[in-house]
């Protein structure tokens, strides 16, 4: 199991995200940040509304996949 932060991840703190593969690992982190959201954490509703644009915007939202398999694949 690979971890990164939030943070590492693009978002807002240093909160542990942790997955076996790269896909599981962003379902992870949207979880948590839709998690904090729902806590009314304002710091974190900025990557939900990322999140919605690049649902939106599939060139954009392959492209941050791209780069995020890039660093998923460098973790130990």
């Amino acid at each position: 199991m690979k971890m990164m932060t939030c943070r590492q991840m693009g978002g807002q703190c240093n909160a542990s995200i942790r997955g076996n593969t790269a896909t599981e690992m962003m379902k992870n982190g949207a979880a948590h940040i839709k998690e904090m959201v729902a806590k009314g954490d304002k710091a974190h509703k900025k990557d939900l509304e990322m999140m919605e644009v690049m649902q939106k915007d599939p060139a954009a939202g392959k492209r941050w996949q791209e780069q995020f398999e890039k660093d998923f694949a460098k973790l130990k």
